[in-house]
């Protein structure tokens, strides 16, 4: 089958559009027309149906959609590992982890990286959705379990704990409760249990509000309950790795914590000799060991 044909009929599926995927492959409308028309009649199959608005895949057209797509991670992949110079670090590395941990751990320490590595182009996916990494939907993942999928080379970072804290000005405001008991006075701002996030989070926060907390805010992410908690809205639920960027925070209830998350990076075995993938893991690993040094200091007091 001509991988032309194909290349452009994925264009067009992906741009629903013969003028749109013109424009992106810098071909006229009737020449990608004509490919299109061409790989259908090669195919005796019907890829789009027609119509005002635009083009929509048929039954056919979809299945042809995902072994493209299939087909372009997969020489992505390998374009990757043979731009990956012996002596240099440059290129795209597509780094997914969760919003929390990316916006409040990753990316202030990226500085670092880029120190080191200024021609490298990050792009930094923050989401709960689990990527598929073989897929290459990214190329590393830092998860807060160890990964399911397989083919992947694994590597666990830490454990982190929820914990609750409170802001100066809000204990200025607020009594500091002493006992569980005592939070019904109090605010609580976390993350809602039904939301996407670790078991060990969830499983806190409904034990929390299984004691009639009479005011609540429930955010999406813990960087909306930081910036909460740090405007003296009330005590929130937070990772204790916020404290090393956070020192200020006052921990509350200290008997109060969730159980031990695991915290994971993982790549594709594929990607095993990529030198964006060791810069990045080894970039990770030295801010891991600077983080514990800073944790131990913090709970030395």
């Amino acid at each position: 089958m001509d991988w032309d044909k194909l290349r452009i009929f994925h264009a067009v599926a992906d741009a629903g559009s013969l003028t749109h995927a013109g424009d992106v492959l810098h071909l006229s409308q009737s020449a990608v027309s004509r490919q299109v028309r061409a790989l259908e009649e090669t195919l005796n199959a019907t890829l789009f149906h027609r119509h005002a608005r635009g083009l929509i895949l048929t039954e056919q057209g979809e299945l042809l959609f995902d072994a493209t797509s299939a087909m372009i991670k997969r020489l992505d992949a390998a374009s990757a590992r043979i731009r990956d110079s012996e002596e240099e670090v440059f290129g795209e590395l597509k780094v997914t982890t969760t919003i929390g941990f990316g916006s409040l751990w990753l990316a202030p320490r990226l500085p670092h990286l880029y120190e080191k590595y200024p021609d490298l182009k990050i792009d930094l996916m923050l989401e709960e959705r689990v990527l598929d990494l073989p897929m290459r939907e990214a190329d590393v993942a830092i998860r807060m379990k160890e990964p399911s999928q397989a083919d992947l080379i694994r590597k666990k970072l830490m454990t982190v704990k929820m914990r609750l804290y409170a802001s100066p000005g809000y204990l200025e405001q607020n009594p500091t409760p002493n006992t569980l008991d005592e939070l019904h006075r109090h605010r609580l701002i976390c993350q809602n249990p039904k939301s996407t996030q670790v078991g060990a989070g969830a499983t806190l926060v409904s034990s929390l509000l299984a004691n009639e907390v009479p005011s609540l805010l429930t955010v999406n992410n813990y960087f909306g309950v930081l910036q909460a908690t740090l405007h003296n809205l009330g005590i929130g639920v937070l990772p204790d790795y916020v404290t090393e960027d956070f020192p200020q925070l006052v921990r509350i209830l200290p008997e109060i914590e969730s159980t031990e998350v695991p915290v994971f990076l993982a790549y594709p075995e594929e990607l095993r000799q990529s030198k964006r993938i060791t810069a990045f893991r080894d970039f990770v690993q030295d801010e891991i060991i600077t983080h514990r040094k800073k944790m131990r200091e913090l709970a030395a007091g």
